[in-house]
């Protein structure tokens, strides 16, 4: 067990959701002396650069792994409560489903005014008694009126406000570090060259700067290398590979309730693309399932399936965002609902999640057999959920010298290396 008196250096290594909140309960461990203990955060382009900033940002007490979800969402709650989440971080309970529909053709739309080009008004406004009774009869929640009643036919809750809730993980993301900034946190922007070793163990980190290009080492007594899908880069052993995610953020044509929804949609046999992008018509699987999140503010954020036609770039800048693919999202979600169709658009944007390759699965999180090296990685696409217990486990690896808050044997790093 680490001594309260040792002097220490710690390095992290990747400014996502885990390496902020690993920086945060550091800066929070009773341990912590900031006289004693020098904290630095590496971060190759800017925080929340990556996936941590262009999430989904849904939080579930049935997410996965079941060994660190319950901690992580318990800390979640305390952290709004303490930090003013509500309104920093757009912390909210809220519910979940999944909704079965049946996609409609899609027919030129003007999304500037909501008026088909043919000049037929659109109403945005209200349902028919006629609609709301159909709507009821597929089961689907009295304020769930935000899709079009002919096209949805089914509707299962998985979580409701005791057991399901969201973040805007950007805000979230740059929260973190700001809050343990704060607390003594340095951060800095350049790129990881080397973790140097000797035969101890780690003894420093060589990075070079973002701004300048100059190269510049750093004595560490410990890494926690939380780099997500660029963690092999950085550390070659580690199992993690890098799926493509696409997603996109509308502005709906009238405010919409408080849920997260998992679809399934089957699309007729015609189905093309809106007249956005008619010259790049491409043919459609015939079911879809795109998930949905209503965020506060009148934001919704939608995603669809993954990818691994573009390898992983060198940065977080350097993503590629496929335009047809956020287009087939807007265009999945906008045949099932007129509040989506008749929306702005207000970003297109691709990340790329990290995935374990090993039976076992995911995430990593502890000693890697290298003293002083630990890593906190592969979090696939609960990276956001399992931020805050991830980050304070790690602290008690610093600290304690071991897990102390979940039994995390099985998530080992040891065991797939």
């Amino acid at each position: 067990m680490p001594s309260a008196e040792e002097k220490k250096d710690i390095v992290i290594i990747g400014g996502g959701i885990i390496g902020c909140t690993t920086a945060y309960f550091l800066t929070r461990h009773p341990s912590y002396d900031p006289a004693r203990h020098n904290i630095t955060l590496l971060e190759a382009s800017k925080i929340a650069g990556g996936a941590s900033g262009k999430a989904g940002g849904l939080l579930a007490l049935w997410a996965y792994p079941s060994n660190i979800v319950p901690l992580s969402y318990r800390l979640h709650a305390e952290l709004a409560k303490e930090h003013g989440g509500d309104e920093r971080w757009g912390y909210r309970r809220i519910h979940c489903g999944q909704l079965t529909a049946k996609g409609r053709p899609l027919g030129p739309v003007n999304v500037k005014n909501g008026k088909k080009e043919n000049g037929d008004s659109v109403s945005l406004e209200k349902r028919s008694k006629e609609a709301i009774g159909t709507l009821r009869a597929a089961g689907i929640p009295k304020d769930l009126q935000w899709f079009a009643a002919e096209s949805v036919k089914d509707y299962d809750e998985m979580g409701g406000p005791d057991t399901t809730a969201q973040v805007h993980p950007y805000h979230f993301t740059t929260s973190m570090a700001k809050l343990a900034e704060e607390k003594g946190v340095k951060i800095v922007l350049g790129s990881v060259t080397s973790i140097d070793r000797s035969s101890n163990g780690v003894k420093s980190v060589t990075y070079k700067d973002k701004e300048t290009s100059e190269k510049h080492t750093i004595p560490a007594t410990d890494v926690v290398i939380s780099a997500g899908p660029w963690t092999q880069s950085v550390y070659p052993p580690a199992p993690i590979s890098a799926l493509r995610a696409h997603s996109v953020t509308i502005r709906p044509s009238r405010p919409v309730s408080a849920y997260a929804l998992f679809t399934d949609i089957t699309l007729p046999s015609d189905f093309g693309r809106t007249n956005e992008s008619v010259r790049s018509k491409r043919s459609h699987a015939k079911h879809v399932t795109p998930e949905i999140y209503a965020r506060p503010n009148n934001e919704v954020y939608a995603c669809g399936e993954g990818d691994t036609f573009v390898p992983l770039p060198k940065t977080t800048e350097d993503v590629e965002t496929d335009d047809s693919r956020c287009q087939d999202i807007i265009d999945y979600i906008s045949s099932i609902s007129d509040e989506m169709r008749d929306g702005e658009v207000t970003a297109r944007q691709a990340c790329y999640l990290p995935n374990v390759e090993a039976a076992s699965g995911g995430p990593l999180i502890g000693e890697t057999g290298v003293k002083g090296l630990l890593m906190a990685a592969g979090h696939t696409c609960w990276g956001i959920q399992n931020g805050p217990g991830t980050g304070k486990l790690i602290s008690e690896f610093v600290f304690d010298g071991r897990a102390k808050s979940a039994s995390i044997g099985n998530l080992d790093p040891r065991k797939v290396f």
